[in-house]
């Protein structure tokens, strides 16, 4: 098995790990819990559809490990870039959206998970280029 592929799989469980602790750590700012009992996260109210997206964004990266060991590489590439690149700008924002509010725990991990991601798109970039 090529270096590259356990490289970006490696970052792929590292931005999972990174993201759930965003979440668990959010959990430790004052009247979080209260909120989220009261059917409120980040300002909206909890819906299915808002639990679902955080599901899909915590499972992504778990399949994207997966799959970066187990697809063909140009496809392997190309997933890679596309889906690491969407995540890395989502996870920027995120950063972003926590310095604002001096949620300075959850914008370290975010910043982790977003730097990870970036990397992933590099990686097979980079391996992309050397084919």
């Amino acid at each position: 098995m090529e270096d590259w592929r356990i490289k970006i799989s490696v970052l792929w469980l590292f931005a999972s790990i990174a993201f759930l602790a965003h979440q668990i750590i959010m959990l430790m700012e004052p009247g979080v819990i209260a909120q989220l009992m009261a059917g409120i996260a980040e300002g909206q109210k909890i819906s299915p559809g808002m639990i679902l997206f955080f599901a899909v964004l915590m499972l992504v990266p778990m399949i994207m490990a997966f799959l970066s060991l187990t697809l063909k590489d140009s496809l392997n590439r190309q997933l890679n870039i596309i889906v690491g690149a969407a995540f890395s700008v989502l996870w920027f924002v995120s950063v972003i959206e926590a310095i604002q509010s001096a949620y300075w725990g959850g914008a370290l991990m975010t910043l982790s998970a977003a730097v990870a991601s970036s990397l992933v798109v590099w990686y097979a970039w980079k391996h992309r280029l050397a084919s």
